[in-house]
């Protein structure tokens, strides 16, 4: 978790579906947000803002200079981009740990790394507690409008909401489940989906951390700040699944559990991340 905790500035819009492609074609094309960018992009002043923010909070652009991102030429480049338009499961799940790795919007981080596993079955004024006891001087109708914009980001209440406009850009991976208890809503962070997530997206992850070296245990793979186990909801035996498979695809990999000691091994030259996430794409 980042020292500075970072809530609001999505002016309690949650992301639209098209509108990191939208979004990074203007900044592509050097758009500017300025007054000018409520005709550019055909919405609103607060709606530029949440497009701004929401660009930001998902490394599409850069949160200081405001330029795009090497993940974003990755995905949404006109000529060489490897699923513009957000068709492929793969590019949410993608979307899912660049929002969290990130820690612009410090909401996705502290529950996928922190609040998750102290409370797995939360409510709004659960997580509005939790906050206070790391900082009591947060506004709690900010707290409130976060975690309204969270729910809204990855859950869908029923079929309507999945099919229109309204329903959030992560909703399809049903991380988030509501569960009615003694006439209270609680939710809870279950990956019911995690068949889904190809080995090539778990070895970029884990090779996109710089504080990994060549020998990776299994305890930090799993629950290190930011680790794939985090950032999935994975359990100990989904995640080694996971690494098993990985290490019988690459031959330079190797998934070793000696005397108990889980770990996953690089025998030689790491390979490049963006390589890996490449081959599942192309």
């Amino acid at each position: 978790m980042s020292e500075r905790l970072m809530f609001s500035g999505h002016e309690t819009f949650h992301c639209k579906g098209l509108w990191l492609k939208k979004g990074y074609d203007f900044v592509k094309v050097d758009g500017k947000f300025t007054d000018q960018a409520c005709i550019d992009l055909g919405v609103g002043r607060n709606m530029v803002s949440s497009i701004r923010f929401w660009l930001k909070a998902f490394n599409i652009i850069n949160t200081e200079n405001e330029k795009v991102t090497k993940i974003a030429n990755f995905l949404f480049d006109e000529i060489h981009g490897k699923d513009k338009y957000l068709e492929n499961e793969t590019s949410l799940w993608l979307l899912h740990y660049l929002l969290i790795i990130n820690d612009y919007s410090s909401i996705y981080s502290i529950i996928f790394n922190e609040f998750r596993k102290l409370k797995p079955e939360f409510s709004k004024e659960n997580f509005i507690t939790y906050i206070d006891g790391i900082d009591s001087g947060l506004n709690h109708n900010t707290l409130s409008k976060d975690f309204s914009v969270f729910l809204r980001t990855y859950h869908s209440k029923n079929e309507k909401d999945i099919e229109d406009s309204f329903s959030g850009i992560l909703s399809d991976l049903e991380l988030v489940q509501e569960i009615k208890r003694n006439n209270s809503t609680k939710y809870t962070i279950q990956n019911n989906r995690q068949e889904d997530i190809p080995i090539e997206l778990i070895l970029f992850i884990i090779l996109e951390n710089d504080g990994y070296g060549k020998s990776i245990s299994f305890k930090n793979l799993y629950s290190d700040y930011n680790s794939v186990g985090n950032i999935f909801a994975f359990s100990k035996e989904q995640l080694e699944k996971k690494l098993i498979l990985i290490s019988e695809k690459y031959n330079d990999i190797v998934y070793s559990n000696d005397s108990g000691i889980k770990e996953l091994q690089f025998k030689n030259v790491k390979p490049n991340s963006f390589d890996i996430l490449s081959q599942y794409y192309d």
